[in-house]
């Protein structure tokens, strides 16, 4: 099937308005749910970050209260440890779209610590649509 990339926060943290630095992450949900319906339908999944650093997930969302229950959690979690797209991300710099059928962006408060400023993030979203 087709390659799908994820375009995901390198950010471990928020910069809030006082300067304070809120952990955080990518939401953990939010990842897996389109990994898990993706990787079903058969497509490759290719995640890339800015300069390739191993994204973060935010801790917060692996909570039981955020995953309707613990059992829920666990498996989220799981999802998240058996990924190896996580543990091998691509640099979003040296990303070219055309090798690409879709684009995915996670969310979290993290990508607005970076993604939302990253001009190879806006370059990528220009091109895409």
């Amino acid at each position: 099937m087709s390659k799908i990339l994820f375009v995901m926060t390198g950010a471990d943290h928020w910069t809030l308005a006082d300067g304070t630095l809120h952990p955080t992450g990518f939401w953990a949900e939010e990842a897996v749910a389109p990994y898990e319906a993706f990787k079903a339908a058969g497509h490759e999944i290719v995640v890339a970050t800015p300069a390739g650093v191993v994204p973060t997930v935010d801790k917060g969302s692996l909570a039981a209260e955020a995953n309707g229950g613990q059992e829920n959690a666990d498996r989220i979690a799981g999802v998240l440890t058996s990924a190896t797209e996580l543990q091998h991300p691509v640099r979003l710099e040296d990303v070219n779209l055309d090798d690409y059928a879709a684009v995915f962006y996670p969310g979290g408060h993290g990508p607005m610590e970076d993604l939302a400023v990253d001009a190879d993030s806006g370059r990528l979203l220009t091109l895409a649509l």
